[in-house]
């Protein structure tokens, strides 16, 4: 069937239908179109908390881990490699313990950082390393922190950046700084390599003196780390720089010197860079208004440089020349022709740099300090080579006028700078001096001279003055011994003078708060006393310092008040190089002797130092240093005014380290008597002296050293006098009671062996007198017998107890005595033929007991009993 014709026409265009919008309706996207809209959900996963993750983790205050800071220290954005630097300090700050665990591992990390080439992050590198980790890793492992840290300051040191270049050499001052021994020899010559590359360079650190002033303060640092450079370039710390002082320029350097040998061709090579940078400066003195400090500081570091390497070629070529295996080696052997030259063609015709009108006072003192370090320069290289005559005599007349304090400055700190430079100046002195002849050598002694009595006692001038004179005292000594009228003898003899006339003066200047000076001046002392001994010439005026060195012992002022000397407090070593120059007077005097004897009985003398001067005496003594009255008048005075505390008294006897000194002292002087030889004509010198003090009742010890030293040189039968008899015989009988009252009888709370001995010690000299002089026994007997009476018959005062108990003692002392007289075998012989003295000293007890004169309670008349009871042992 066919399809109507009017159906097809409706069906035509349905594809092209024209649809009409209506103005301002939005169109409806294409049928075509594809659907771009996402439509999710949130997911929620439970414990994602970054906070959590770090529980138990060190955090810096930004709640940053290490290990994340040390990531950071990586980024390629420099203010967050700053920040991460920042963070790691904080966190070792607030947590120790974690630097401590990984203080290597963030070494290895941070170091990468060194040639950082942003200066924000060097510097809050260097930071970080100074205040935190380099401290912390101190008393660690030093080699591993060095070995991880020195690859990276030298390639720094390499960096095309000239900032980069100058912060490795502070990173370097910084590992030398807490870790000195790091300088060793595998770093040594690729640290002057680099040192002397960034010296020629030096047209760009001129317009930054800055860094070139820190950069060669590094290079000082590493030049005094050497070992021939370790003794005298740190003068400023007094407690040890006395011993630097005397041996700055005769360094006893250890063996492991040898290994930094190989380095004094670096040395050589730094040298022309480092005139050639000094050379830059030179316009600037005469250019600018005033010498800046940074030029000044670049300057000083130059000289100084220079100065170090001086030194480290001249050991270096000493030692290399004294070496066997040396020998074929003249380019070691001898001095360096190339830094002479330098130093004589380019430096020393600058000498001296002479202020102009504008500069100003500081920078006066700046230019001082220079032309101190180029004299020291030249002094050390004059030691190697001949200078021009003109030249040498340039330097003479410098160092003349700074001896003289021409050029110090009114200022205090420029006196300090004058005085510190000119003690690296003293050592030269006597090794020009001992050159021999020269018109200079009355001028620089007469201005050393000046400076040695001017300068402070204590300072570190004055030690170097003392030093200098104990080197030339050999010179000297030599020259002397010839005995020339020539004027250089005479010179050097009114210096010598001088000098020695001013060591005592010294020694009571600088008293004990000087230990350090004063021994030194005291083994000056000892050294001019043993070159007298050899040298005649010497004694004389080594003499002359007896009267000087009196107050420096003690002496006693009038009232017998005791004024000691600095002597008793000094330290042991000094006090024995005092002595020992007591040896090598050739006579020491009665004033000197009362001065030592003075200060041997101060109680804060120490026995060790008592019993050495004693002993030095004797030596003096038996090699005719002493007059025999002298000698024996020293050891009196001794024993008799040896104070001994605690006293005894009433409460028995105390027993104490002086006592026990005074015992000791006794039986050595005792000993040195009995070795004089004649004791009969020692007798006759001391037995007058000894007799005469007793009347004086010296104390119970003291009595008893005397007695000691009587019976010593005593004889049986005795030699004595019959006045000494008498004298004796009086005396005797209250020594012995007092002696007997201080230390009682055994008995059987007491300690017998201990009181039998103590006792034994004080009779035995009277029983020694008693067997060789029967009379002294007899007048014994008859005054303690008369002792009793007379003590009844004091007039009775309103004390009558006090009164009586002092007649129970005499009556208890004779007793006592008695006793132990009869105990003794040989006394007992003796006792026999005086019976009627003995029965006559019973009869006083008896009267003592039924007389009325004095009131006596029960216990007192019981106590009476007694002693007769112990007494009738005398009479079967």
């Amino acid at each position: 069937m066919t399809r109507s014709k009017v159906n097809s026409k409706k069906q035509q265009g349905i594809d092209f239908k024209k649809i009409r919008r209506k103005v301002g309706r939005k169109l409806p996207p294409p049928k075509n179109t594809t659907n771009t809209e996402i439509k999710s959900k949130a997911i929620v996963l439970p414990e994602q908390s970054v906070a959590a993750e770090k529980a138990g983790l060190a955090v810096n205050k930004k709640g940053l881990t290490l290990k994340e800071l040390l990531q950071q220290t990586s980024h390629h954005n420099p203010k967050v490699r700053r920040d991460a630097l920042i963070g790691i300090k904080d966190l070792f700050t607030r947590h120790p313990d974690e630097q401590k665990l990984h203080k290597y591992a963030a070494v290895e990390k941070l170091r990468e950082r060194i040639g950082d080439d942003d200066k924000v992050v060097r510097k809050s590198l260097y930071d970080l390393f100074k205040v935190v980790i380099l401290p912390c890793c101190k008393e660690d492992n030093q080699e591993l922190i060095v070995s991880l840290l020195m690859p990276y300051i030298f390639n720094a040191m390499t960096h095309l950046t000239v900032d980069v270049r100058m912060m490795a050499f502070d990173f370097l001052d910084l590992i030398l700084e807490f870790y000195p021994p790091s300088f060793s020899p595998s770093y040594a010559e690729k640290i002057f390599q680099n040192y002397e590359d960034m010296l020629r360079r030096n047209q760009y650190y001129l317009q930054d003196k800055g860094k070139l002033k820190d950069a060669l303060s590094g290079l000082v640092g590493c030049l005094s780390l050497l070992p021939w450079n370790k003794g005298g370039t740190d003068l400023h710390n007094k407690d040890d720089a006395g011993q630097r002082v005397l041996h700055a320029f005769q360094v006893d350097i250890s063996m492991s010197s040898n290994s930094f040998s190989y380095i004094i061709k670096n040395l050589k090579d730094l040298v022309p860079a480092l005139i050639t940078s000094f050379l830059e400066f030179i316009p600037l003195i005469h250019s600018t208004a005033s010498l800046e400090g940074k030029s000044f500081g670049c300057m000083t570091s130059i000289l100084h440089s220079i100065d170090l390497i001086v030194r480290s070629i001249a050991y270096g070529t000493d030692k290399k020349s004294e070496s066997p295996s040396s020998q074929g080696e003249p380019d070691v052997a001898i001095w360096d022709i190339t830094i002479s030259s330098a130093l004589l063609k380019k430096l020393f015709p600058l000498f001296p740099l002479n202020p102009v009108d504008h500069l100003s006072a500081r920078d006066c003192d700046r230019l001082l300090d220079l032309n101190m370090i180029i004299t020291k320069i030249f002094f050390e290289l004059n030691e190697w080579m001949c200078p021009p005559p003109n030249l040498l005599e340039t330097f003479l007349e410098f160092l003349e006028n700074a001896l003289l304090g021409k050029f110090c400055s009114a200022t205090q700190s420029g006196n300090a700078a004058w005085e510190e430079h000119l003690v690296q100046l003293l050592p030269f002195i006597p090794k020009f001096v001992s050159r021999g002849a020269s018109y200079w050598t009355s001028r620089l002694l007469q201005a050393f001279t000046q400076t040695f009595r001017e300068s402070k006692p204590g300072s570190l001038l004055k030690l170097a003055c003392v030093s200098a004179i104990e080197d030339m005292l050999t010179y000297i000594e030599s020259k002397l011994s010839i005995g020339t009228n020539n004027p250089e003898y005479l010179d050097l003899q009114d210096a010598l003078l001088a000098w020695i006339e001013d060591l005592p003066l010294l020694l009571i200047q600088l008293g004990d708060r000087h230990p350090t000076c004063s021994q030194v001046v005291l083994r000056l002392q000892l050294r001019i006393g043993q070159s007298a001994l050899l040298n005649s010439s010497l004694v004389c005026m080594y003499d002359n310092m007896q009267q000087s060195l009196q107050d420096f012992y003690g002496t006693c002022q009038d009232g017998g008040q005791m004024c000691y000397g600095p002597f008793i407090r000094l330290p042991r070593e000094s006090q024995e190089l005092s002595l020992c120059s007591l040896y090598y007077f050739s006579h020491l005097d009665l004033p000197i002797l009362k001065s030592i004897a003075c200060c041997c009985l101060s109680a804060d003398l120490d026995s060790y130092v008592l019993f050495r001067i004693i002993e030095i005496l004797h030596s003096a003594y038996r090699d005719g240093h002493i007059k025999v009255a002298d000698y024996l008048s020293v050891f009196i005075t001794l024993v008799l005014r040896f104070k001994v505390s605690p006293e005894i008294g009433s409460s028995g006897f105390k027993s104490g380290p002086l006592r026990q000194t005074l015992k000791s002292m006794t039986t050595v002087l005792c000993s040195y008597i009995a070795q004089m030889g004649d004791n009969y004509l020692v007798l006759q010198m001391i037995e007058k002296v000894i007799i005469d003090q007793l009347p004086q009742k010296p104390s119970l010890d003291n009595s008893c050293s005397l007695l000691r030293m009587l019976v010593t040189v005593d004889s049986k039968p005795t030699r004595l006098s019959e006045q000494s008899i008498t004298t004796l015989g009086h005396h005797l009988s209250e020594y012995l009671m007092d002696a007997v009252q201080c230390i009682p009888e055994d008995d059987e709370q007491g300690t017998p062996s201990i009181l039998s001995s103590t006792q034994h010690y004080y009779l035995l000299p009277c029983f020694f007198l008693f067997d060789r002089c029967h009379k002294v026994m007899n007048l014994v007997l008859k005054k303690m017998g008369s002792a009793i009476s007379e003590s009844s018959l004091l007039p009775i005062s309103d004390k009558c107890t006090q009164h009586t108990r002092n007649c129970l003692n005499r009556v208890n002392a004779v007793t006592s005595v008695l006793l132990v007289m009869h105990k003794d075998a040989k006394l007992q012989q003796i006792m026999s033929s005086f019976k009627e003295d003995i029965d006559n000293a019973i009869h006083q007890v008896l009267s003592l007991q039924s007389s009325g004169w004095i009131s006596m309670a029960i216990e007192e008349r019981h106590e009476i009993k007694c002693a007769l009871e112990r007494l009738k042992i005398l009479t079967r």
